[in-house]
């Protein structure tokens, strides 16, 4: 077996590397053990200190207004939130539109979600024979019975990378609550959450940011921050949190109110190296680092006749490449089969998923492609 060195490693859309990672991590969380296990009474002040580091450094990186933003166990659960925290205005007989190729976790919960808040799930299909769903027919379907509309910035299938401006366009002219979960793009494709205004933003800090699983975030921007009410409540869902009262709770004036019991510090520390590994790279050159090999997986994939399933044109993809392996292609064989050479990738069904980042090279990319060879 070959022995990994990261020039081969395209799993981007899942967990994500850096230079230095595995040190960067250790001595982090090696600070937080030292700390936790201190025989003082400062654990909990140091650790909400880091934690507080975490947020500080997502809003400078989507441009969250101070107090817009706070952290959540990941995508799923922030959507909770945020659904139970809407009148009932927004959601009773009314419409919550997505799209087939959203993430799956989300669907799940909504179509939970449904009969109990009084709402219709709409889920714009996918055209037959294609592997992202339109923009067009997200908008052909989106009217004014729409409460809220739930997009995806890049797909985790086809890495589709919607419109923005365009979707978020209509939905204001629709008078519909837009989100977007900006997990599979985040880090690498520009996104603030100002342009174009969303309502609010879900995302994880994996993939492109490189940070832990646990580590996820929920904004949500004025004024709908302030009419929220959020049914998952706690003690960290106040102003003060030491305020024991039981007949005196309210809620803390700003994202704080989306806390609910004791939060999840350590994976919020465990993720802040990468935040500020990332926070200190120059942003264009990794999206053109990104880009160049990129094209150069789109190349090697059309001299072997493998179809592509993405966006051929860059602007409307993400930062992965899919590609569709051949019919009765047994897909563990060739992901195991490209581990053995130290290249590492996943399939969707018949879809292998290929993103290249930082450590990431052109040698890794000439390996992958000679393993598919002889393995196909």
């Amino acid at each position: 077996m070959t022995t990994p060195d990261g020039s081969a490693y395209f799993l981007y859309h899942s967990i994500g590397m850096y230079p230095g990672k595995a040190e960067a991590m250790t001595a982090g969380l090696s600070e937080f053990a030292a700390s936790w296990g201190a025989f003082d009474d400062g654990q909990w002040m140091r650790a909400l200190g880091k934690r507080q580091r975490f947020i500080d450094l997502w809003s400078d990186l989507i441009g969250a207004p101070k107090g817009t933003l706070t952290s959540a166990e990941n995508v799923t659960t922030a959507l909770y939130s945020l659904i139970g925290a809407l009148s009932a205005h927004h959601l009773a007989g009314r419409r919550v539109l997505v799209t087939a190729d959203c993430f799956p976790s989300l669907h799940f919960l909504l179509a939970g979600l449904a009969p109990r808040f009084g709402f219709t799930l709409d889920t714009v299909p996918m055209r037959d024979g294609e592997s992202w769903v339109q923009d067009d027919d997200v908008i052909a379907s989106w009217g004014a019975d729409v409460g809220l509309a739930l997009l995806t910035q890049v797909t985790s299938t086809s890495s589709h990378r919607c419109d923005l401006d365009r979707l978020v366009a209509h939905g204001r002219e629709m008078g519909s609550l837009v989100g977007v979960d900006i997990t599979q793009g985040v880090g690498l494709i520009p996104f603030n959450v100002d342009a174009p205004a969303v309502d609010f933003t879900l995302s994880t800090s994996l993939k492109w940011l490189c940070g832990t699983p646990g580590a996820g975030i929920i904004h949500v921007a004025e004024p709908l921050l302030r009419e929220c009410r959020p049914e998952l409540r706690g003690w960290f869902s106040q102003d003060n949190i030491f305020s024991w009262d039981l007949d005196a709770f309210a809620y803390a004036p700003d994202a704080r109110r989306f806390d609910h019991g004791t939060p999840s510090a350590l994976a919020c520390i465990g993720s802040v190296p990468a935040l500020e590994w990332h926070a200190a790279q120059d942003k264009t050159a990794l999206l053109a680092h990104n880009r160049k090999l990129g094209a150069a997986i789109i190349a090697k994939a059309d001299e072997m006749g493998l179809t592509l399933a993405s966006p051929r044109d860059e602007t409307r993809r993400g930062g992965s490449i899919m590609l569709r392996l051949p019919e009765q292609t047994d897909t563990a064989t060739i992901v195991n089969g490209l581990r053995e050479n130290g290249v590492f990738t996943d399939c969707r069904g018949r879809i292998l998923r290929l993103s290249p980042g930082t450590v990431t090279t052109e040698a890794g990319i000439a390996r992958l492609f000679a393993g598919l060879d002889a393995l196909l």
